[in-house]
């Protein structure tokens, strides 16, 4: 009889840690590899990613041959907002 309580108790304690584990999340496997880092995403966008109507923060000449999408750059900011340090709508913009 005991060793029916014990077995059960062990199958209990295993469902539970299962039901409590961290999973990952369902679109984790859906992530883009070019919003990973500017060097990944320049290689599908020379010049980086922004926003329609952004403007390059600069105090030179500013960039303006970026790809102009939102929908791409808000992928982008989902995925990893490093890629637009400067915040001017502009992810990883490159002469």
């Amino acid at each position: 009889m005991k060793t029916t309580t014990k077995l059960t108790g062990a199958a209990a304690a295993l469902l539970s840690v299962a039901l409590i584990a961290p999973t990952a999340p369902a679109d984790a496997a859906s992530k883009p590899a070019w919003t990973k880092n500017c060097t990944a995403l320049h290689k599908k966008y020379p010049h980086g990613v922004g926003k329609v109507h952004a403007r390059d923060k600069t105090s030179g000449k500013p960039v303006k041959n970026f790809k102009k999408s939102n929908k791409l750059y808000a992928t982008a900011m989902k995925w990893n907002r490093g890629l637009d340090r400067d915040k001017d709508k502009i992810a990883c913009e490159k002469k």
